[in-house]
């Protein structure tokens, strides 16, 4: 039998921070949303002191006036970068996986029937908490809802060593009789109240059910596979979740924006980041939509709200060309006379890469190729030396201030409590003393 295994970071932004901080060890510690707008990672002890995800960034001194709470704003670069060392450990130790999130990969045990799964999983545990720093719960089971079942246990109980194996009957009917049916993977928020109105109150009680009661009452294949998936049956395809159809890039704005030129150099920002998206997933574009919203919150001014777009007669995810689009979608909507306060890129009809059906109005090989080069070694060092080391004309904004100084675009990300880029920057790279 083939087993599957969930390697789940724990409290993934906060453990990251941690790394460069462990100072910060056994301390309340949060992550702010974008823009440092609410609470969206806890560290235990601030689950223990009861703040909640989604809590106001503000609220918090209101909340708990005596505490002593650490607080970041997303770093985004860093997590990225050490979450992708965790996958290449996991790699290495696994005959094959596929990343499921930023902090979560399934790996398919095959091939391992002789090994000890077991004492496997906590040498993997120590593997990445050694090399990269952070911890992991790593979840085993004959199924990849029983292995996600398992991870959490593996979380939540320090008997386990950082890993849960579930191999034999006995086991499993002792894991869903402890598991809520609002917890199980594959049951959204909707059809658990559902359930549990109908007294399906564990995963257990829904495994329990008979195959036709649940395809009567629901008649929903995704329902359908968790029961044979509690039941033992390996039914969740071994794939990666497929490549997005729309990527979008948006932002609420610190302040409100009139200005043309400052708004243009907030689009080109989006549009760029956008085509880097699509590199990454090796497709391409055909439509760049861009959209514009006032304050709605700010009834005393006038409100505004448009979506324009451009499409390609060539699908491609150049910088030069998606950000040359996002202006012309941006002209066709701008109205002077308002104050706006976000903005948004949407890239869309999306491709594989090699399946570009080129134009002969606008196709030219040479060209193309020259982007290519371009995007590449525009890639490569914004990658080696850090995020936006290197932009485009159109990302950069200077207008002047009061005494007529030139002024320098700002990011529209609101980010004060940001912790350096220690393993993407130079700049940044820890100093020892």
């Amino acid at each position: 039998m083939d087993f599957f295994a969930v390697v789940d970071c724990d409290n993934c932004y906060v453990s990251c921070e941690r790394v460069f901080r462990p100072d910060l060890n056994g301390k309340p510690v949060v992550v702010l949303s974008n823009n440092d707008g609410c609470v969206v990672a806890r560290s235990n002890e601030a689950k223990r002191m009861g703040i909640k995800a989604g809590t106001p960034f503000f609220k918090l001194a209101q909340q708990f006036p005596d505490q002593k709470i650490a607080v970041f704003s997303s770093n985004y670069e860093l997590y990225g970068d050490l979450t992708a060392r965790v996958m290449a450990i996991i790699a290495q130790q696994a005959p094959d996986y596929f990343r499921y999130s930023i902090d979560e990969a399934f790996v398919i045990l095959k091939g391992m029937e002789r090994v000890d799964l077991k004492a496997w999983g906590e040498n993997l545990y120590k593997t990445i908490r050694q090399r990269v720093g952070i911890p992991v719960s790593i979840g085993i089971a004959p199924t990849k809802t029983l292995a996600k079942m398992a991870s959490h246990f593996a979380k939540h109980y320090a008997g386990y060593k950082h890993c849960c194996l579930i191999d034999d009957d006995v086991k499993r009917s002792k894991a869903l009789k402890l598991y809520p049916i609002a917890e199980v993977w594959g049951i959204g928020r909707r059809y658990a109240a559902r359930l549990e109105n109908l007294g399906v109150k564990t995963a257990y009680d829904f495994a329990q059910s008979s195959r036709e009661w649940v395809n009567a009452e629901f008649n929903r294949v995704v329902l359908l596979r968790t029961w044979m998936e509690l039941n033992g049956i390996d039914c969740v395809p071994n794939d990666e979740p497929a490549k997005k159809k729309s990527i979008c890039v948006s932002r609420s704005f610190p302040g409100m924006i009139g200005d043309p030129d400052q708004l243009k150099t907030y689009i080109a920002n989006y549009a760029a980041r956008c085509a880097e998206k699509l590199r990454k997933q090796d497709t391409v574009a055909s439509v760049v939509g861009v959209f514009l919203s006032t304050n709605p919150f700010r009834e005393d001014l006038g409100q505004y709200h448009n979506f324009g777009e451009a499409s390609l007669p060539t699908p491609s995810n150049a910088s030069i060309v998606i950000v040359k689009k996002a202006m012309e979608a941006f002209d066709k909507i701008y109205r002077t006379g308002f104050q706006y306060k976000k903005a948004g890129v949407i890239v869309m009809s999306m491709e594989t890469r090699g399946g570009i059906q080129t134009s002969f109005l606008d196709f030219d090989a040479e060209r193309f190729e020259k982007m290519k080069r371009l995007d590449k070694v525009l890639d490569k060092l914004n990658k080696v030396n850090g995020t936006e080391t290197v932009i485009l004309g159109a990302q950069q904004f200077r207008g002047r201030d009061a005494k007529g100084k030139a002024t320098q675009f700002a990011d529209a990300i609101k980010h004060e409590y940001k912790s350096p880029n220690y393993t993407t920057r130079w700049s940044d790279i820890i100093e020892l003393k």
